[in-house]
């Protein structure tokens, strides 16, 4: 555990004085785009915080390459080559359209491509679905379930991308619960080391967004941009695949440290990362569902976002964001509390990690929902509908 402490605190550290330094520049060289009327910030904000999370996240896989007790992720060097390579271009595409606002089908394109590096020959790819218990899958199926889940989750975690700290936050909070996931099964399984490669990357992504989060509290003083959130959510369906695609759900059902729960012990690792990225695929489904009725390309601009919602009912830019990362906590620490509930070590906490999603997911609601009961409005902002930041969502 040192070693994952030690990247995390390092990660983040470096992040910070690379945020530091893209912001400075930023600004001495005017590289932010000029106030439109759809944005909510008042002053020119660079969007470029994704070069300074891509290189703390660059800095963070050069430093492992030299440590003893992570050698095992680089077994397969081709793979990390191709993560890193994937990873690289989808932050060059994101800051290019931060910079120029490229056109959606390009970066659609872009996002193919770049999924295409990470489960080519060498990468990445999904080989068990919950399908009949559990279903093989190989060849072109693979390679397209693969494909589709990262380009779904890229999309996702940038459509919600409209306020303040939200993606830093939700994804600080998704990739810490994820962490810890990965970490204890590696440990009821009786793996050798607890060194592997899903887990390396969700707590790397934590140190990037605890570094990159003072710079972008409300009121923000850097973006991260589409480069950074699409960083984000490649990465974040990388980590899903390394566990969905390596360990098959069988070998959870038939390890002796599952008892109870069978059935969700061999589908936690299709559950979980469902579960932490929750609220952007619904956000994403929604919007495509909304502009596709409309006859819109389904990336078309808009302010019917989640967030954007939740500031036309009263929450402030903080409070709003603030709530979503209650319900990012409450859902995915629920499904971690159950995860656990069904090894044999703590069987006592799986219908304690039922009843926290319950009286969780019930106190958020109330919460989520209480300004539109005749409450004061929060802001002079807040009482009139919020406008897009965003180009793209």
């Amino acid at each position: 555990m040192k070693h994952y402490l030690f990247t995390l605190i390092l990660t983040g550290a470096v992040t910070f004085v690379l945020t530091w330094v893209v912001w400075r520049v930023s600004m001495r060289y005017k590289l932010y785009p000029g106030i439109r009327e759809r944005d909510v910030h008042k002053n020119p904000t660079p969007r470029l915080g994704g070069v300074a999370m891509f290189l703390g996240v660059l800095t963070a896989f050069a430093l492992s390459s030299v440590v003893p007790y992570f050698q095992i992720i680089w077994i397969k060097p081709t793979q990390i080559a191709a993560i890193l390579t994937a990873t690289l271009l989808i932050v060059v595409v994101g800051v290019a359209d931060d910079l120029w606002d490229l056109d959606w089908f390009l970066k659609l394109g872009a996002q193919f491509l770049v999924a295409g590096i990470v489960v080519g020959p060498g990468g990445v790819q999904i080989y068990y679905l919950p399908f009949e218990g559990m279903t093989y899958v190989s060849g072109w199926v693979s390679v397209t379930v693969s494909v589709l889940l990262i380009v779904v989750v890229m999309n996702a975690v940038n459509f919600i991308d409209g306020l303040d700290g939200l993606v830093a936050g939700v994804a600080l909070i998704a990739n810490g619960v994820f962490f810890a996931y990965t970490y204890m099964l590696t440990r009821d399984l009786e793996y050798t080391t607890y060194s592997n490669l899903a887990a390396f990357i969700a707590i790397v992504l934590v140190g990037v967004c605890v570094g990159f989060l003072p710079f972008n509290w409300n009121p923000a003083r850097l973006f991260m941009g589409d480069g950074g959130a699409l960083m984000v959510g490649l990465l974040m369906a990388v980590s899903a695949l390394l566990v969905t695609g390596s360990l098959p759900p069988q070998t959870l059902v038939d390890n002796d440290q599952f008892g109870r729960s069978q059935l969700l012990g061999a589908f936690i690792p299709v559950i979980l990362p469902a579960a932490v990225v929750m609220l952007p695929l619904l956000d994403f489904g929604m919007a495509v569902i909304r502009r596709m009725s409309k006859g819109k390309s389904p990336f078309s601009p808009d302010r019917k976002h989640l967030h954007h919602r939740m500031l036309d009912m009263g929450h402030s830019d903080r409070d709003a964001v603030l709530i979503f990362y209650a319900w990012t906590a409450v859902v995915s620490l629920s499904v971690l509390l159950m995860y656990i509930g069904t090894t044999a070590r703590w069987p006592g906490l799986y219908w304690p990690g039922v009843g926290f999603f319950l009286i969780g997911a019930a106190a958020c609601l109330v919460v989520t929902l209480l300004p539109s009961r005749g409450l004061p409005r929060r802001s002079a902002r807040a009482r009139t509908p919020a406008p897009e930041r965003k180009s793209t969502p």
